[in-house]
């Protein structure tokens, strides 16, 4: 007989997002005359950047003829992609990063699941709560936890509380731990860390070995000059935190691919008491499992950090974020208690009424075809919240605003 994996079968009942799909495809079903808006998964709504389009194209072309034809590529990237974002992501921020130490990947959802490839199974893990369901599903999957209780939390995590209560700030564990996943703009908060939490995290990393998992997937949405955007803008960092980083949302790429992964050289693991390069590690991880983004995306990629692009990803940010002022000041206006939505692209709304989220989120698709993201699909300190993102059309924005409004 064939067994499966039997960590699977812990995992709730649906990952959030196809859950949302199956409720919003049973109300569309019988209501197909219904305009829906959808402010709910993250998915960007404005066209690729011009200049990441003409790459591409010419990249097509090379890739049309003999000379101009590229096969497989090198796992970890291309050279001259890795230089551009070393220069422009980490040298213009005073941070000490090298091309070598990044890694390009078709996704930093892929690459925050995939380490877990190069980590040990016996790993105290702390996750923020709310959170992003991949790093606790992917945890679940590979056996690092135990059974979820009734409230949704897994036994073998720990879990660190983010609300309203204690103003959105991820506060030390007063236990050692090992691996320690934040993700700031947080999704789905959208709060941030400045530079003195993030140095209280990697000072308490450092003291006690671990090593921080850091998501960096927003910082393209950071409006003030003194939230850092980077982990490594925190000296020490280099040797206590991996960063993950996108093109998904600042430039358009969720259907195009491309992101990466900074593994700095110094960065070391523990088997047993010997120590262990990590970034050695990945890299055979990578060229073992991966073959590496195709030559015509990381073209399109390279042209974010030219002249144009760079220009036309600030037109795109300066968009969604204007949509995540008028979501935030109209709801407020509304009479909604509403957080984030300044330096990241999402509002995190206190649910009215003392609806749950699910209830909530089933109200405003009934009332006003308006789907958002439950709350409570992020961890169960989430329950009591629902989340909006700014990712759609100026004329959708506004239009669910408004419905929400007369509701």
């Amino acid at each position: 007989m064939v067994q499966i994996n039997k960590n699977y079968l812990k995992l709730k009942a649906g990952y959030l997002f196809p859950e949302i799909a199956r409720r919003v495809k049973n109300f569309s079903d019988n209501n197909p005359d219904a305009n829906l808006i959808r402010l709910g998964i993250g998915d960007v709504t404005e066209p690729l950047p011009s200049a990441c389009r003409e790459a591409m194209k010419q990249a097509i072309d090379e890739m049309g003829t003999q000379e101009g034809f590229h096969g497989y590529g090198p796992e970890q990237g291309y050279q001259w992609l890795r230089q551009v974002i070393a220069k422009n992501d980490y040298e213009s921020r005073g941070c000490e990063v090298y091309p070598e130490e990044i890694f390009i990947s078709d996704g930093s959802k892929c690459d925050s699941s995939n380490i877990l490839d190069i980590l040990g199974l016996h790993n105290k893990i702390a996750v923020t709560d709310p959170v992003y369901p991949v790093y606790v599903d992917s945890n679940v999957m590979t056996g690092r936890t135990g059974q979820a209780e009734n409230q949704g939390r897994y036994e073998g995590l720990i879990y660190i509380p983010i609300t309203a209560e204690n103003d959105f700030k991820a506060e030390i564990p007063q236990k050692p731990v090992d691996l320690i996943y934040l993700c700031f703009p947080n999704n789905p908060t959208g709060a941030v860390a400045t530079k003195e939490e993030l140095n209280k995290w990697v000072q308490y990393a450092k003291e006690n070995k671990a090593l921080i998992l850091f998501d960096a997937a927003y910082e393209a949405f950071i409006q003030d000059d003194l939230i850092p955007h980077s982990i490594y803008e925190i000296p020490g960092a280099r040797d206590c935190a991996i960063e993950f980083r996108s093109f998904s949302k600042n430039a358009g790429f969720t259907g195009t691919r491309c992101a990466f992964t900074v593994i700095p050289k110094s960065l070391r693991g523990f088997s047993d008491a010997n120590e262990i390069d990590i970034w050695s590690l990945w890299s055979r991880r990578q060229s073992t499992k991966f073959n590496g983004v195709s030559y015509i995306v990381q073209r399109g990629a390279e042209a974010v950090y030219s002249n144009e692009g760079k220009k036309q990803i600030s037109n795109l940010v300066d968009f969604y974020m204007l949509n995540a002022e008028i979501i935030r000041s109209s709801l407020s206006d509304a009479g909604f208690e509403v957080f984030g939505a300044v330096n990241a692209p999402y509002a995190w709304i206190k649910t009215p009424d003392n609806m749950d989220s699910w209830e909530f989120f089933d109200f405003l698709l009934n009332k006003a075809n308006v789907v958002g993201t439950p709350g409570s699909g992020f961890g169960s300190s989430g329950e009591g919240y629902f989340r909006l993102s700014a990712f759609n059309s100026r004329q959708n924005v506004q239009l669910a605003m408004e419905r929400i409004a007369k509701i």
